[in-house]
């Protein structure tokens, strides 16, 4: 009888705060492993002149997609093969990478937001057609929320926000330094990589809150 009460309780408070008839503002989680997205440049190096990348499934964000293809990373310590590309093509080559597979590879990958390559590690990118040696382009990258403007007004943030993300579970806790990305394209998920979800038991279609 007692646990009922809490429940009715709890459900009236998130009504109030939600409205009536919606549902509490979470955010679904998406596990990002290494990547890399290639610039058209460096596609026809690796791969051959005229090559076009060949989509295997649609992610989750408006037009973007993981390719068929996989290339191979190679650092002064090791190699990490069958690394996937993301389409489309963009107009600079950035990998994406967790800290634990710069210790695999011998490298010190900068923690930055997306884009954000200069000065970042270097690596050399083989495929079945050539090489190229990247002297930057090898980030971690910082989590983040993508977003339309319609979730950005329902959770009262803005682009180029920072905010705190919340999750529950075993290992619960919170993620600060979060970076809210704004765009049309964009859809609600949250984005981490490999080693932060490990380690807090998070999982693709985990749902976590602000």
């Amino acid at each position: 009888m007692e646990q009922k009460i809490v429940e009715q309780v709890v459900a009236r408070i998130l009504a109030e705060m939600c409205g009536e008839g919606q549902t509490p503002p979470g955010i679904p989680v998406g596990v990002s492993n290494r990547h890399i997205h290639v610039s058209a440049e460096h596609l026809a190096t690796l791969f051959g002149q005229g090559y076009s990348l060949t989509k295997e499934k649609d992610l989750k964000q408006i037009g973007e997609y993981a390719a068929k293809e996989t290339v191979t990373l190679v650092g002064p310590k090791g190699i990490i093969a069958k690394v996937r590309i993301l389409g489309p093509v963009r107009n600079f080559t950035q990998i994406e990478i967790s800290r634990t597979d710069g210790f695999s590879l011998g490298i010190a990958p900068p923690l930055r937001d997306s884009g954000q390559i200069e000065g970042s590690a270097g690596i050399v990118v083989v495929g079945p057609m050539g090489a190229v040696t990247l002297r930057q382009g090898v980030i971690c990258a910082a989590r983040h929320i993508h977003m339309q403007a319609a979730d950005a007004q329902r959770l009262k943030v803005a682009d180029g926000e920072r905010v705190t993300v919340k999750l529950a579970g075993p290992r619960g806790g919170t993620f600060d330094n979060v970076l809210i990305r704004v765009h049309p394209n964009f859809r609600l998920e949250f984005h981490i990589d490999t080693d932060e979800a490990n380690a807090t038991e998070l999982k693709t279609g985990d749902i976590v809150s602000l």
